[in-house]
């Protein structure tokens, strides 16, 4: 352990210049070699962040070592070569990204607006999902970034948020778990963008983005934590007609996924008057619909929608107009 005794009394601005300076003699020619530098920098950059256990973190040293890892890029190399990185450093990286993530200097978060500033990191991040071996890290940190709402719309409104629909299908578990997790934190997190880009998806021309948002939509509107977002949701007489009309579309999938988002409209017992009006507006067409409903898929859900339906024009006024 007397390296780290060694290196303990590197001032910020040596750590960072000493790991780039490994990154790129790495890159250039002995992996192994250079790797055991790369470790022992990021170990005490880890060190300065959140202290070692005896003592506390220096702020002042903190706020070097923030300076000179936006100064030197360092974040974006760091998450570019993480792939290359000993399996301890990649967790390394994660924490010291995290570290800086949570960082305030009054009303200003300074790595956020570093990473909003460098595309390249919110691309790489997301992309990390397709190397097993640093899946898991770059998802920790890319759910970190989500936190921000700045971030999480940079990456609603590039290329890479598509991925997510092969991400979340990926053979590989633990993969496709953290995928999802990452996914749902980025449509769930912040909740004016949600409304506004699910519409987006489920309205889209490409049969697998559509099919895959509405069955995403469904698992995410049963989730007891999107309580608030499923409220929103099933109260909005636009988002009920739009899955109306998905039971009419040609592709028996998307009927059946659909379906499923559409009987939480009718499940719920304090429907709006908007809600109402339009279910008891379409009624008879939507009890003979449902009675023929994919009776080879759904069975019971569906005869408990049609009776449901049909039970609310027994329903007193007043109860029915409950908001």
């Amino acid at each position: 352990m007397s390296f780290l005794f060694r290196n303990r009394t590197r001032t910020p601005s040596e750590l960072v210049r000493s790991t780039k300076e490994a990154i790129a003699k790495m890159n250039a020619g002995d992996r192994g070699k250079w790797n055991e530098e790369i470790s022992r920098g990021l170990l005490n950059m880890k060190i300065v962040l959140y202290g070692d256990g005896e003592s506390e973190p220096i702020a002042e040293q903190v706020t070097q070592l923030a300076q000179e890892l936006h100064n030197n890029d360092m974040l974006t190399l760091l998450i570019q070569n993480i792939a290359k990185f000993e399996f301890e450093a990649k967790k390394d990286v994660a924490q010291i990204f995290n570290n800086l993530l949570r960082r305030q200097i009054s009303t200003r978060l300074p790595t956020v607006d570093h990473i909003a500033a460098k595309p390249v990191i919110l691309r790489t991040l997301v992309s990390g999902y397709e190397n097993h071996e640093i899946a898991l890290n770059c998802g920790i940190i890319l759910r970190e970034c989500l936190r921000h709402e700045t971030l999480a719309e940079k990456v609603l409104l590039s290329e890479q948020f598509w991925l997510f629909f092969t991400y979340v299908e990926f053979p590989t578990f633990d993969v496709s778990s953290d995928a999802f997790a990452s996914f749902k934190d980025l449509l769930t997190k912040h909740k004016t963008l949600f409304f506004s880009s699910y519409t987006l998806l489920l309205n889209s021309n490409n049969y697998v983005t559509k099919r895959q948002s509405l069955k995403l939509l469904g698992e995410l509107l049963l989730d007891r934590s999107n309580f608030q977002i499923m409220t929103r949701y099933i109260s909005d007489g636009d988002n009920l007609k739009l899955m109306m009309n998905f039971l009419r579309d040609r592709s028996r999938n998307i009927q059946f996924e659909a379906f499923h988002v559409f009987k939480v409209f009718v499940a719920n017992p304090r429907k709006p008057k908007a809600i109402l009006d339009i279910l008891e507006r379409n009624k008879d067409k939507l009890v003979t619909f449902l009675s023929n409903f994919h009776n080879d898929r759904t069975g019971r859900a569906v005869r408990g929608s049609g009776k449901a339906i049909a039970a609310m024009s027994m329903q007193p006024q007043s109860r029915r107009l409950t908001s």
